[in-house]
């Protein structure tokens, strides 16, 4: 069992984790829903292998509360979820396709109440499988599979832009420099929208291969994993795995705003105030990371004009410029400033409707 395991079920706060054992593929399924005062629960479905199975069962909890607070940071109708499928290792083509198929028979189970799309370890063609079977797929367009990398780039160069004009008094990239952290589906179109402005690019990934084929494209300098925690650069924008801003990096770093797209940058809250004590502004990643979120929320809910939905894609860089300001008027880290935000629109909504303490349902497959 994971440490501190039973410490941290017995503290969550949310509503309900739904449990499966696939018997085919050894595989758990974990669904978790922490907060439905807003809408059904929506989050993506990660596909991954974990020393145990308690280790997927906490990053689904962990995962459902975050998206909890991004929903409510960025006011829209839906609740705090995550799936985890946590697989014991490499499975066949036929043996993934038919946990994916008993994943999304479990979704039906629920009548709605689990809304998922793309997360680490599944595709836009699993959205699909699982959009046809289920009908709880969002991202789809009249049931082709969407990108959500691109509008989460937009995201986050639009908080980015917030974060320079609150720190530098001026949002123009060109004179700043940028260090990117992992080239894929949001961190390569990111690069492009930065160079495209003028910024300085430094480029670290641990696929040698992606780094190159980014310099190729947009330019930027190679910065190996393990030296660009003291690299001076302007923004540091984290776009890989989480956890990388902790009480061993943080006293390292050599930038003046963290303004990324991975998710649960912070090892622990408390390094949110490590790097307001350094004078780093923090543009807290639930928000900044939700272009996707919005875009493909909205696109749920109806929406198809490219125009409207890259507006309200936009607006995260205005509600972190308010995050940013009230912060800056407590003299508290902006993470304060996106929970209360979160809060007020949570408790707008109606309360919650029944929130037994952790496993509401259960079984095998």
């Amino acid at each position: 069992m994971a440490p501190g395991f039973l410490d941290f079920v017995r503290t969550w706060e949310g509503e309900s984790v739904v449990t499966a054992y696939d018997r085919p593929t050894g595989a758990w399924i974990f669904i978790a829903m922490h907060d439905t005062r807003l809408g059904p629960a929506a989050g993506g479905t990660r596909l991954t292998s974990y020393a145990t199975p308690a280790d997927g069962l906490v990053d689904a909890m962990r995962l459902a509360e975050g998206m909890t607070w991004k929903w409510a940071g960025v006011g829209m109708p839906f609740g705090g979820g995550k799936a985890v499928l946590a697989v014991p290792g490499e499975m066949s083509a036929g043996e993934r396709a038919g946990l994916i198929d008993r994943y999304a028979a479990r979704l039906v189970s629920l009548r709605g109440a689990f809304q998922t799309g793309v997360d680490l370890g599944t595709t836009p063609d699993d959205m699909v499988r699982i959009g046809s079977i289920s009908g709880c797929a969002v991202g789809l367009v009249d049931g082709k599979p969407g990108d959500p990398g691109p509008y989460t780039a937009q995201g986050v160069f639009a908080g980015m832009r917030a974060a320079l004009e609150h720190r530098f008094g001026d949002s123009d990239l060109s004179p700043r420099s940028v260090l990117i952290q992992g080239l894929g589906d949001v961190g390569f179109p990111l690069a492009g929208l930065l160079a495209e402005a003028g910024a300085t690019l430094h480029l670290a990934d641990v696929r040698e291969a992606v780094v190159r084929r980014a310099q190729e494209r947009f330019g930027g300098s190679a910065v190996r994993v393990d030296d660009m925690w003291d690299l001076s650069v302007d923004v540091y924008a984290p776009c890989a795995v989480g956890a990388t801003l902790n009480p061993d990096t943080i006293p390292r770093l050599r930038c003046a705003i963290v303004a990324g797209s991975a998710n649960n940058q912070l090892l622990t809250e408390a390094d949110a105030e490590r790097l307001h004590a350094r004078g780093i502004l923090y543009a807290p990643d639930y928000v900044i990371n939700a272009g996707g979120a919005v875009a493909f929320g909205n696109i749920h809910l109806g929406e198809r004009d490219q125009a409207r939905l890259r507006a309200r894609v936009e607006r995260i860089g205005t509600s972190l410029r308010e995050m940013f300001e009230e912060a800056a008027a407590a003299d508290e880290s902006p993470l304060h400033a996106a929970r209360r935000r979160a809060h007020r629109f949570l408790d707008r909504a109606a309360p919650v409707r029944a929130k037994p303490r952790a496993a509401a349902a259960s079984g095998g497959t």
